[in-house]
């Protein structure tokens, strides 16, 4: 029996019986993730339910932003240490180009829905890649504190390039991604056109230009909860940040910060498992996935953070805030209302041109 049998059916046999049970597995497990506030929704939803029906004891790092150059270097070291690791979809696709990606069967090795629809169906088009598992649809988007932008509060994205109008420091993620596509619209860049410029050196060069014009009033970020806590502090009267770490400032915290989703950016999360694991670490990664990613746990994880759930037939089980009580609906990025003017985030653009542009960025940063 080949390895990826015996590890579909060490995966089958766990949902047979439940879930596959501490003798079976390991009993610790390294699952890399972001951090704050959605790294708690995650303990809630996934990780603390499955360790007290398995017994395995998950180690939470903090690590995904450096995902992709560290699982690089774990692999040429031969020595895996993470077992599962949240990405975004383009880092799985480059992860997953690269081999570093386990190829996933959906349909096998992932739950169906409660009403028997295979996964492949369930997830639709956000399996953008074979190794990527999808968690949720989040956005990138702006908060602003609301008493420090006057009697006129920004609607539209530009404002965050309009220091006139709004002084003050505005926080910006250390990285191309988001940023470039903000400049260019803001600079006068149809949003269907933004990525056929960016592909091109000037059109590279137009991006940074504009970003060079509020350089001296940006804080740059690379972690998620930053910004949030800029806002809070009201060191910043701007910033941008995902927009579940925002509704965890403004509903949770009750910080005078208020959402602008304009040009807000769509983008995707979920689980990849890494390739190099022994076959005994693999199978529990697998276990973990076809628990974490069911249509329940899913929804679950909407009670604590305004985060879509990937699966379809997760989103009418979506209710209330486990502690605040409040609708979670309004407050996810697909909303209706929310999602008047969103920018589609492009995986196969990001794939294939992140590492060139993202040094093009870090050497302008640098200046």
């Amino acid at each position: 029996m080949t390895l990826t049998r015996t590890l579909l059916a060490t995966t089958a046999l766990s949902m047979t019986a439940g879930l596959a049970s501490a003798e079976d597995m390991a009993n610790e497990m390294t699952i890399v993730s972001w951090g704050g506030a959605y790294s708690a929704s995650q303990q809630n939803a996934y990780h603390t339910p499955y360790s007290e029906n398995t017994g395995v004891t998950i180690i939470n790092d903090e690590s995904s932003a450096e995902a992709v150059a560290k699982l690089r270097a774990m692999n040429e070291a031969g020595n895996v240490t993470w077992d599962v690791v949240d990405v975004v979809a383009a880092d799985a696709i480059r992860l997953c180009d690269e081999g570093l990606a386990l190829e996933i069967d959906p349909d096998t090795q992932l739950a169906a829905a409660p009403d028997g629809t295979p996964a492949s169906e369930d997830f639709g088009d956000l399996l953008v890649s074979d190794c990527f598992i999808p968690q949720i649809v989040y956005s990138t988007t702006f908060g602003y504190r609301t008493d420090l932008v006057g009697d006129t509060p920004p609607t539209e994205i530009c404002a965050v390039f309009d220091t006139e109008t709004y002084p003050g420091k505005r926080s910006l993620e250390k990285r191309a991604i988001n940023n470039m596509e903000w400049a260019l619209l803001c600079d006068g860049v149809a949003k269907e056109d933004v990525y056929d410029v960016l592909e091109t050196p000037e059109g590279q060069e137009q991006a940074l230009a504009k970003l060079d014009t509020i350089k001296d009033d940006v804080i740059w970020w690379s972690a998620g909860a930053d910004t949030p806590q800029l806002l809070a502090d009201g060191e910043v009267v701007m910033g941008s940040t995902y927009n579940g770490r925002l509704f965890s400032v403004i509903e949770e915290q009750k910080q005078p910060v208020a959402m602008l989703w304009d040009a807000q950016i769509f983008d995707l999360d979920g689980w990849i498992i890494p390739t190099g694991l022994s076959p005994e670490r693999q199978a529990r990664a697998l276990d973990y996935i076809m628990f974490a990613t069911d249509t329940q746990r899913l929804a679950d994880q909407a009670k604590w953070i305004s985060y879509g759930p990937a699966r379809a037939s997760s989103a009418p089980l979506v209710g209330q805030h486990a502690d605040l009580g409040i609708e979670m609906a309004p407050h996810m990025p697909t909303d209706p209302e929310n999602a008047k003017n969103t920018f589609l985030y492009n995986y196969e653009f990001w794939a294939d041109y992140r590492d060139d542009i993202e040094a093009k960025f870090q050497a302008w940063l640098a200046k």
